[in-house]
């Protein structure tokens, strides 16, 4: 895990002088990061792959707006993140939309905006070919393909087994030699292979991609048209816990310089890329609350902040967590401009957010809302705080804000910011 020496700034600005000019709670994201993160993938991946930014990760549309100017094109999961694209500037032929519960009037405003379609079972074919139809369109369609292997060691498994997303991959190459009963509706363009999520093994990744291009091949011999387009997923993930180390690259690499060669000779026709979210932005984000009150009960030292799971559910656990763990954290003191208290001065802090050991003290840190289920930071070793310190959550990039159900008991809404 990598945090900035002079940790009381973000972005190049002081955290507490944020905190005051823009209130407390509030999610701040740092474009340089963001653009350093592209610019060094870009700097060792084949030319010939393409990178594509999951909306979903982070939609703060200011954010998005970078982003177009930054990637090749964006992945979409509704009409309200197609009309987030389209309000930031992205061309529709470089939108793709996937979600195994398109409505009938999403699907016809993805043929409207001729966005390519990433189609999740026969049934949505026949809809969309019926919308095309009506229209007097001609839709882009690609197959979303659940293939029969998984992402070993991912947060979250999107392939493999039974899943509601995409269309087993045994079931693809009858649907493909049947596609003449969607001619001149539904024009196959190619396929989209996203086996899983937040995986920090990059040896596991690498065999995923070399699988996933082994399928394409084997489902483009039954395809109606050349591909155009192929979807190798994602998957990459950052470290949030303790024993997590950094997504080693290598591997990855050495599996896409393969495939893009193989790819110029077999695949000739396809446009090849990666969809990556948590990856770009995870690590370029914070959430900062403010400390309202402390309390001792039964011997336990509780900070209570004016945020809580409304806006950062993943810090509370409550997004995808089997065992809750920490999310690395910080006292900032008020009082001190901004002096983060923590172990090292910050330049190595232990990720379960323990601050000096001299002066800690074992902690919980909730937020406002009445429930149990509030919680940011438990049993933590923080330096001593009173109420007015920040507390901050670091790695906070992505699926933050538009993730936690902010009008949970009706508290303000969380204010967000691009630096």
């Amino acid at each position: 895990m990598s945090f900035p020496h002079d940790a009381h700034t973000f972005g190049g600005q002081p955290i507490t002088q944020l905190a005051t000019e823009q209130g407390t709670p509030f999610y701040a994201y740092d474009s340089q990061r963001i653009t350093q993160r592209i610019a060094d993938l870009r700097a060792i991946l084949p030319k010939s792959i393409g990178m594509h930014y999951a909306i979903k990760a982070n939609p703060f549309l200011p954010l998005v707006r970078l982003m177009a100017g930054l990637v090749d094109g964006v992945d979409i999961a509704s009409a309200g993140e197609l009309d987030l694209a389209l309000k930031a500037g992205i061309v529709p032929e470089s939108i793709s939309f996937a979600g195994p519960g398109k409505r009938d009037s999403e699907l016809a405003q993805a043929v409207a905006e001729n966005v390519l379609i990433n189609a999740e079972s026969a049934g949505e074919l026949l809809r969309l070919a019926t919308i095309a139809q009506h229209q007097g369109r001609v839709a882009r369609v690609a197959l979303r393909v659940n293939p029969a292997f998984e992402l070993k060691g991912s947060g979250m498994r999107m392939g493999g087994g039974p899943r509601p997303f995409g269309i087993d991959e045994e079931m693809i190459p009858d649907l493909l030699a049947s596609w003449s009963r969607f001619d001149n509706h539904l024009t196959f363009e190619g396929l989209h292979i996203f086996a899983g999520s937040q995986n920090l093994n990059g040896e596991a990744i690498a065999e995923a991609q070399r699988a996933s291009y082994q399928l394409a091949l084997s489902l483009a011999a039954h395809a109606p048209a050349p591909i155009k387009t192929l979807n190798l997923g994602g998957g990459f993930g950052i470290p949030y816990f303790p024993h997590e180390s950094a997504l080693d690259l290598t591997p990855i690499i050495a599996a896409l310089n393969e495939i893009a060669t193989d790819a110029a000779q077999r695949l000739p026709h396809a446009a090849l890329h990666l969809e990556l979210g948590r990856y770009l932005v995870g690590e370029a984000g914070i959430y900062v609350t403010r400390i309202i009150d402390k309390k001792v009960s039964r011997g336990h030292t509780y900070l209570v902040t004016d945020g809580g799971l409304n806006h950062h559910l993943a810090a509370s656990g409550n997004f995808g967590q089997v065992i809750r763990r920490n999310y690395p954290v910080a006292i900032i003191h008020s009082q001190d401009a901004g002096k983060v208290l923590s172990r090292d001065g910050f330049k190595s802090p232990s990720l379960d957010g323990a601050g000096d050991t001299a002066t800690s003290t074992p902690t919980s840190v909730v937020g406002p809302l009445c429930t149990p289920l509030d919680l940011l930071a438990d049993n933590v070793n923080l330096p001593h705080a009173t109420p007015g310190d920040l507390f901050v959550i670091f790695q906070s990039g992505a699926y933050g804000a538009s993730a936690s159900p902010q009008n949970f008991l009706s508290h303000p809404t969380v204010t967000e910011m691009l630096l």
